[in-house]
């Protein structure tokens, strides 16, 4: 039954914020700090969940495969490889990490 408590109360929580989000007048949206912001958030957010998801294995830092995939990927957008390469340098590269017993 706490399953479906916590599920309702994320439910009505989602809605919540939903609901603030629309009421934010529109004038305060067109400030210039705001809009900064707006635009550099996704990139922060995206940017630590890419760190979490390659560096920690539950509460230990580690340096494996993942980061040399990640490497790669850095390595490939620094030389302005479009973004199905990048993705398929840190695919193969991890995999022959991986494959090499790292």
């Amino acid at each position: 039954m706490n399953v479906w408590i916590a599920i309702g109360v994320t439910a009505v929580a989602c809605y919540a914020v939903k609901l603030a989000g629309l009421l934010v007048p529109a004038g305060a949206l067109e400030r210039p700090l705001v809009r900064r912001l707006a635009a550099l958030l996704p990139v922060a957010l995206l940017a630590a969940l890419t760190a979490q998801q390659t560096f920690a294995d539950g509460h230990a830092l580690v340096l494996d495969a993942r980061a040399a995939g990640l490497a790669a990927a850095a390595a490939a957008l620094v030389l302005r490889a479009p973004f199905l390469l990048v993705v398929a340098a840190a695919v193969a590269v991890t995999a022959g990490v991986r494959a090499l017993g790292g």
